[in-house]
């Protein structure tokens, strides 16, 4: 009986003893832990920043016309890409990639509706507060709608910005490159 309790203690020592070894080596390399989580955030970045700049021309009106008349579903539909497309289209006041007549080859315009054109695509009035559409009948029959598409629109609207959000990630890398420099220093500096 005295044996099997001894062995007890002795496994429950060895435990805690290597618990207190953990909690120790990794509060001491706490610089090196850091300076590891920075390296794979700055890893990540590098990675994404390369490969956006490799496939740049992937993302070509092409490959969105493709997309928008294989996956649009219509006006009331509760997918994320068709969503997504009806608000980009309200926000920026344009209609389709290149313009209406992208809806013309849509799976969902073939198939399922009178209509030419998504509502998402009519004009909307600016005077009433609610920006009801304008001839909204109209609109959907293909009269009143916006003519540009929302590629040259978005490409419109963030150019001035590309150099702002260039600077800013270089900066963000810097700040991880010396974030790391720093850790290392705090790690050597422990040791």
């Amino acid at each position: 009986m005295e044996g099997d309790s001894l062995s007890c203690v002795k496994y429950l020592m060895f435990i805690f003893n290597f618990f207190i070894f953990l909690c120790g080596s990794f509060l001491l390399g706490l610089g090196l832990w850091f300076f590891m989580f920075i390296l794979v955030i700055f890893l990540a970045e590098l990675s994404a920043a390369i490969l956006a700049f490799l496939f740049r021309e992937n993302l070509t009106r092409d490959f969105f016309t493709k997309d928008l008349k294989r996956h649009y579903r219509g006006n009331n539909s509760t997918d994320v890409f068709t969503t997504t497309w009806n608000s980009v289209m309200i926000t920026f006041e344009c209609c389709g990639v290149n313009g209406p007549e992208d809806f013309s080859g849509a799976l969902h315009f073939k198939t399922y509706t009178m209509y030419s054109i998504p509502e998402a695509c009519c004009g909307k009035n600016v005077l009433q507060h609610d920006g009801e559409f304008i001839g909204r009948a109209e609109c959907m029959m293909g009269k009143e709608v916006n003519r540009q598409g929302c590629y040259s629109t978005i490409l419109n609207s963030l150019e001035p910005y590309v150099y702002i959000a260039g600077a800013l990630a270089i900066g963000v890398l810097a700040v991880e490159l010396f974030a790391m420099i720093f850790a290392m220093c705090l790690f050597r500096g422990i040791q």
